[in-house]
């Protein structure tokens, strides 16, 4: 078995049909492609990245930069392709940019999210990288009423954040 090389890219247009598939296996109830359409050609608050193995999309994270905060919108990795480290990669490159964001708007920004109170096995992926939980949005999802989880991390400037960070970084180097 051939050891996958992820490569992190920018969301395009062209990506759209490949990011699909990976949402419609993930999600019951998935973004129409015209959502991700809209948020890459309207949204200036918006970016969006793919995570490729061997060139085939197998995940992709989109952030929103949100007055102080820096707001994961969406993320997801093909059944297929966890607990490979996809998610962990996506992350990464969810840190640069938000330290992108704080530099260039000249603040710190925290970053938060929402997943579902059911997810446990992205829970751990996001406490892992610092993220606490902070509250809970009451039926939150709309195919079944499920209630998300709220969790942010410290802001991105915070010493421990950053060494953890650093950390998580270093091993997947390795």
């Amino acid at each position: 078995m051939s050891v996958p090389v992820f490569v992190i890219d920018d969301m395009t247009l062209d990506d759209i049909a490949e990011v699909q598939e990976v949402e419609q296996a993930s999600f019951t109830a998935p973004w129409p492609a015209n959502a991700f359409r809209h948020e890459l050609l309207q949204n200036k608050n918006a970016r969006y990245i793919v995570a490729r193995d061997r060139g085939r999309i197998v995940g992709y994270a989109g952030l929103w930069n949100a007055v102080g905060e820096a707001h994961i919108t969406t993320f997801a990795v093909h059944p297929d392709a966890r607990r490979r480290g996809v998610g962990r990669r996506l992350l990464l490159r969810i840190f640069e940019l938000t330290e992108a964001i704080a530099k260039e708007i000249g603040t710190s920004v925290a970053l938060t999210l929402e997943v579902r109170i059911s997810n446990l096995a992205a829970q751990r992926l996001y406490e892992h990288f610092g993220f606490r939980r902070a509250g809970i949005r009451r039926r939150y999802y709309s195919d079944n009423e499920e209630d998300a989880l709220i969790m942010w991390t410290d802001t991105i400037d915070d010493p421990a954040l950053r060494a953890r960070v650093a950390k998580i970084r270093d091993k997947s180097d390795e």
